[in-house]
Order: structure tokens, then sequence, then C-alpha cells
């Protein structure tokens, strides 16, 4: 999902690397306590890769990202151009899925 123009210079991976540099940590003692779902850390380099905007976390890592940092998860999900999975899961409305769609535009549109 495009960021409208007014926003393209924030991306995802600024806002994790800004954050984490204002917390003061390395990519590696950041990596170090990102777990994925199956509890093993991310690689530094797969945190670098993220932070220089090459490859976009799964929900789970974002999830684990967003406490890490002390970010909104529904601010990095937007980052990441992904639907936070709550909002989907169970959903079998798709006039209910449009609408909440359609309000979210035209809220963020303001």
């Amino acid at each position: 999902m495009p960021l409208p123009p007014h926003q393209t210079s924030r991306t995802l991976g600024k806002t994790i690397s800004n954050k984490r540099r204002k917390k003061q940590l390395s990519q590696k003692q950041l990596a170090d306590e990102t777990l994925r779902e199956d509890g093993q850390p991310i690689s530094p380099q797969f945190l670098n890769d993220i932070e220089r905007d090459r490859r976009r976390p799964g929900p789970f890592i974002l999830n684990s990202l967003a406490k890490n940092l002390e970010l909104d998860l529904d601010e990095l999900h937007l980052l990441a151009g992904q639907v936070p999975p709550d909002m989907v899961a169970g959903s079998t409305d798709d006039n209910r899925l449009k609408q909440v769609m359609q309000a979210f535009r035209r809220t963020y549109r303001k």
C-alpha cells in the first residue's frame, strides 16, 4: 500500500532505526531481543535489511519490535503496508471489511 506523497519520507525502516538509536541499542542488541515465532531471535542482518526498507517483517516480528521499542503496533502495520491480523481474523463479512476500509481511507486522507 503506497503512502500518500506527504508521508513518503516516513518509512518502517526509518521509524525502527530512529527509535532504536534513541534507545541507544545496537542492531545486534535489538535483534537479540526480537523473537521470531519459533522463539529464536532475528539476525542482525535481517534487522539491518528492515531498517533499510529492503525487507518487510511479518506480523509476529512487527509485534516483537513494537514491544521492544515501545512503538505503536498499528502504526508499524501501516508503515509496513499490512492490515493488523486482529482486524481480519475470523472476518467473514466482506461488506463489513469494505466499510472498515472506506472509513479508514476517509480518516487517513484528512
